[in-house]
């Protein structure tokens, strides 16, 4: 199997959890390294890895095949532009950029170049997403009449990375959770008619930057709402979808990130599979028959993107999240803006 030698571009949260676990354990990815800005630790977790000290030592590096994008979302589009002209592939982290514009210029950029451009949209992979594609995809539902997807989570304390608070292009829970959602009415949905409606606030005390958003997106016989946010103390379900048949009510339980935060692996036993417990709740009527079963979820499993991704790279096969897909969402989150903005429906 042919071998990608691969370097992140930084060593946090995403780097030690969505990223080097999964290249590390799959055969034909080799983790060479990551750029470290100030705390070296790389080694400690995987001792063959060098730590870079800069993106130029990075890129400069002849062996490195594929770079994963994962800092901060107002850098993306720098970096995601410097390592595909210095050759490279590369992974993106979500938020692809910060605007549509951006999104466009890189997806060019990276079709002249003939390198491979992916948009790290993980959440695809979640067990309770792939349930509810599952349940769309099977018709189970009849016609689909409306559909409520959302990411709560509850911390209204400020974030201590500095960077995360400062009101700019990149930060803001429309560009951290809210590519997640978007992302997932657009594979279940395809691209909206246009937004019909957007709310973005700041809840947390003292927040400068957004960290809520409602969003009613206009399909051709339904409509979509997508929220989001910090201050749920008791998050409501993640999914709630409604047809003609009935409906199916999904909680937001992926176990995926936590298992990883816990020390286990892609390769533990158990790994990515919800309890019993967070079974959905398919509801079913025609004419006098009802019907409740309640659905054990399908398994979830982030290694499926870096197994497609591998494919993409060495046997020239579509890539698993699209820079075209990329693009999509970001001119959702462009439309959101202009109607929270300008309170009028904004066409996509």
């Amino acid at each position: 199997m042919a071998v990608i030698n691969t370097a992140l571009l930084s060593f946090g949260m995403s780097g030690k959890l969505f990223h080097a676990p999964f290249i590390h354990i799959h055969p034909g990815f080799k983790l060479a390294g990551s750029w470290e800005r100030s705390n070296r630790v790389i080694t400690d977790f995987y001792p063959e890895a060098r730590s870079y000290q800069s993106l130029e030592e990075v890129l400069a590096d002849q062996a490195i095949d594929l770079v994963v994008v994962n800092t901060p979302t107002g850098t993306h589009a720098e970096y995601a532009t410097k390592a595909l002209l210095a050759g490279k592939h590369v992974i993106v982290e979500k938020a692809f950029t910060t605007n549509a514009a951006e999104a466009i210029q890189l997806n060019a950029l990276a079709k002249a170049s003939g390198k491979k451009l992916s948009v790290y949209q993980n959440r695809r992979w979640d067990s309770d997403f792939l349930t509810v594609q599952y349940i769309i995809n099977k018709k189970l539902l009849g016609e689909v009449r409306e559909a409520f997807i959302s990411y709560e989570r509850f911390n209204l304390e400020l974030s201590p990375k500095v960077h995360k608070e400062i009101p700019g292009p990149g930060t803001g829970n429309l560009l951290d959770l809210g590519p997640h959602v978007i992302d997932q009415a657009l594979v279940l949905f395809g691209v909206p008619q246009s937004v019909l409606s957007a709310d973005i606030k700041a809840f947390r005390p003292g927040s400068r930057i957004d960290d809520f958003f409602d969003i009613l997106l206009s399909y051709p016989t339904f409509s979509v709402r997508l929220r989001s946010g910090y201050h749920f103390p008791v998050p409501e379900p993640g999914f709630i979808i409604r047809g003609s048949k009935g409906s199916f009510v999904k909680s937001r339980s992926d176990v995926q990130e936590a298992q990883l935060k816990s020390g286990q692996t892609p390769e533990s036993p158990g790994y990515g599979v919800e309890p019993d417990s967070a079974k959905g709740s398919l509801s079913l009527e025609e004419g006098t028959k009802k019907s409740v079963e309640f659905v054990k979820s399908l398994p979830g499993n982030y290694m499926t993107y870096y197994h497609q991704m591998h494919k993409a790279i060495v046997s020239n096969t579509p890539v698993p999240v699209s820079g075209l897909a990329g693009i999509d969402v970001m001119k959702v989150i462009d439309a959101a803006r202009e109607s929270h903005q300008s309170k009028r429906v904004v066409k996509i």
